[in-house]
């Protein structure tokens, strides 16, 4: 055959010549590769590790999760479950959507992620259920926006109840995750109240009887719209005849914003 092609000969002995030489570079390379020799081409990761690397910089090395190099070992890139099992969370296939490995704790979310979220916040997730409404119905980072961690301000969607109130003031009523489900703690401000039930607190300010000096929240106790009855505080003040010919104490003494105007 190289009799009739001559020109075949020095290609196929340079060919086999190539081939020895890569064989033999990547047998003797992988053979002694250290983790030192890792910051050579691969610079940007090996910073990552060492800046935030977390436990896969202090429980592993680069060689204990990309065993051997290319091309001795076309598969190099290890699977997250290879080390993370046991919880929902390390069951999810998407990992790096989320994650780097060589920054795991630096998390970016992407997309819209709901169940993804909840593999991890499952507390949050049942808050929602037992209480829908519209936060139950957008995904997780479209209120945790990018970064994980992020909680915005309610009024980066919300207005405020009134003028007066500010940001903070929002979760002394409305926790997040179930807005919908009002508790206010025994020292909530009567004038929180009053961005909402203007008429009630307006009348309460003016009334001359001891009402006036009473918080909203010592009969409104700790849940929104829960109603005192007049007896727990003032029993039944009045002859039983009186008490038995008007029993609600509202058909005399008005509302209890509004004591002075007898009916």
């Amino acid at each position: 055959m190289f009799n009739h092609h001559p020109a075949v000969k020095p290609i196929l002995i340079f060919l086999l010549s190539v081939a020895l030489v890569y064989a033999v570079t990547a047998t003797i390379s992988a053979q002694t590769l250290t983790v030192d020799d890792c910051v050579k081409c691969h610079a940007l990761e090996t910073r990552q590790i060492a800046e935030e690397g977390a436990a896969h910089k202090l429980a592993v090395n680069c060689l204990d999760c990309h065993s051997q190099h290319r091309p001795m070992n076309a598969n190099n890139i290890p699977s997250c479950a290879d080390c993370h099992v046991g919880t929902d969370h390390y069951a999810l296939n998407t990992c790096n959507e989320c994650h780097n490995p060589h920054q795991p704790l630096e998390v970016t979310l992407t997309g819209e992620l709901k169940m993804e979220c909840l593999t991890c916040h499952s507390q949050q997730g049942e808050e929602m259920d037992a209480n829908p409404s519209v936060h139950s119905q957008v995904s997780c980072n479209y209120c945790h926006a990018d970064t994980h961690g992020y909680t915005p301000d309610c009024m980066t969607c919300h207005a405020s109840h009134s003028p007066e109130m500010a940001v903070t003031d929002c979760a002394t009523c409305h926790a997040a995750h179930q807005p919908t489900l009002l508790e206010y703690p025994a020292t909530t401000a009567n004038d929180l109240c009053a961005a909402c039930h203007a008429t009630a607190f307006n009348e309460l300010q003016a009334t001359t009887t001891k009402h006036s000096t009473t918080n909203c929240v010592d009969c409104h106790v700790n849940q929104h719209a829960t109603i005192a009855s007049c007896t727990d505080c003032h029993g039944e003040p009045h002859a039983a005849g009186i008490h038995s010919k008007f029993p609600n104490c509202g058909d005399c003494h008005n509302t209890a914003h509004d004591l002075d105007n007898l009916l």
